[in-house]
């Protein structure tokens, strides 16, 4: 296998781990959590919070160093440092100890998407495809958590649900270190791509026009505000509406977990589709087509119950995971290699940041209306998505040679 090639697999695991141990809490250990420390959902889930703003706020160190110092050593601190933090908040004892796991696992968490998504798109001309399947391992994670969490808390107690995933994520790390540190520099077309994935020579691209750029940015900050506030909301509160919609058919951790993982495996190849029509067709046709059929379906899933709420659940869950690369795709046309890091990761700081809100948000809406209102809400994100989306130009591409 290419060092290329071997390097890809590396990081799409990196990505797996990276939403599959952001979820481990949300997605089932919480609902065993509640018994186990005599607390109720909308107590215990704000514990997760801090942990959520983490995961945006410290995207913003982490995009620079990569960009000062080596994106390939911020991808071993990555693997080590959040498999460490797993590790730890297995051994916690208190909701405070959890919430402490939690926010170290989210400051190490966010170094995946400026780092390796930086790393994914590099020396790359078509973008869709590879950015979607990256996306699909992240979003398996996303599903995993969901399913491996439940089985591990059935047969061996809510911390292997934390402590198992989070060795392997160091020893993938130990891996990566040495096939980083034993490979030699790769030329891609006209860009040189030193060893540690940072340092590089680039061919200077051309760029759009100011007034043309800072509308893209806006539209991009407006759409990722959104976006990650229905990513994080429906990723973040789906085991609990599935556990309460489907209660004549999920009456266990790993039955609740399974539902969960279905939905969000078949949801995970969304964006293999969207990958492939993003190199196809503009930025602009897909995410207003995908903002639509997320706005119908939220508003489709109140007062559903029963196998019509679990079909579609899987439904906006597949718009939810195909709007992912569409911002990717769009932050790295307008930037270039040498700060693409950390324009990620003030794209993730905005999106992380506000969705830090859906913990709480979901803990106080569940308690006060229950979910029919979050569900409300979502397609209402959804229509500000639309809207941004009208002002989106149409190709980016033929503008930026236009300004050369």
């Amino acid at each position: 296998m290419h060092a290329s090639q071997l390097r890809f697999v590396f990081l799409n695991a990196g990505h797996f781990l990276d939403h599959y141990l952001m979820l481990v809490f949300a997605s089932m250990a919480a609902l065993r959590l509640m018994a186990e420390w005599d607390m109720a959902y909308h107590q215990l889930i704000p514990y997760a919070t801090p942990g959520l703003v983490a995961f945006g706020v410290c995207a913003i160190p982490a995009g620079w160093l990569a960009d000062k110092w080596s994106r390939t050593g911020m991808m071993v601190i990555f693997f080590v440092g959040i498999g460490g933090s797993a590790v730890y908040t297995s051994f916690t004892n208190t909701p405070l100890e959890m919430a402490i796991g939690l926010i170290l696992t989210g400051a190490f968490a966010a170094i995946y998407h400026p780092v390796g998504l930086a790393l994914v798109v590099e020396g790359r001309q078509k973008l869709g495809v590879p950015l979607a399947i990256n996306g699909v391992f992240g979003n398996l994670g996303v599903a995993c958590a969901a399913l491996i969490t439940g089985l591990l808390i059935d047969s061996l107690g809510w911390r292997s649900a934390f402590y198992i995933p989070g060795a392997i994520s160091i020893l993938i790390g130990v891996l990566y270190w040495y096939f980083e540190s034993n490979h030699k520099p790769i030329i891609v077309g006209e860009e040189v791509i030193e060893k540690d994935g940072a340092k590089e020579t680039a061919v200077n691209s051309p760029t759009l026009q100011a007034n043309i750029l800072r509308r893209i940015v806006m539209i991009i900050l407006i759409v990722t505000l959104c976006g990650g506030l229905i990513f994080q909301s429906t990723t973040f509160a789906l085991p609990k509406v599935l556990e309460e919609r489907l209660q004549d058919i999920a009456g266990t951790a790993s039955s609740v977990g399974f539902y969960t993982f279905l939905v969000f495996g078949i949801a995970a190849f969304a964006q293999l589709v969207v990958g492939y029509l993003l190199d196809k067709y503009t930025a602009r046709t897909i995410l207003l087509w995908v903002a639509m059929l997320q706005a119908v379906l939220f508003v489709s899933m109140i007062n559903l119950s029963g196998l019509p709420s679990l079909i579609v659940a899987i439904a906006f869950m597949l718009v939810v995971f195909g709007e992912i690369p569409i911002t990717d795709v769009l932050v790295a046309q307008i930037t270039g290699s040498e700060w693409r890091s950390r324009a990620y990761a003030l794209t993730y700081l905005a999106g992380f940041s506000v969705s830090a809100a859906a913990a709480p948000m979901i803990a106080g809406i569940h308690y006060g209306w229950g979910f029919d209102v979050l569900f409300a809400l979502l397609a209402v994100f959804a229509v500000l998505i639309f809207i941004a989306a009208l002002f989106l130009p149409s190709n980016i591409q033929y503008l930026k040679k236009q300004s050369a």
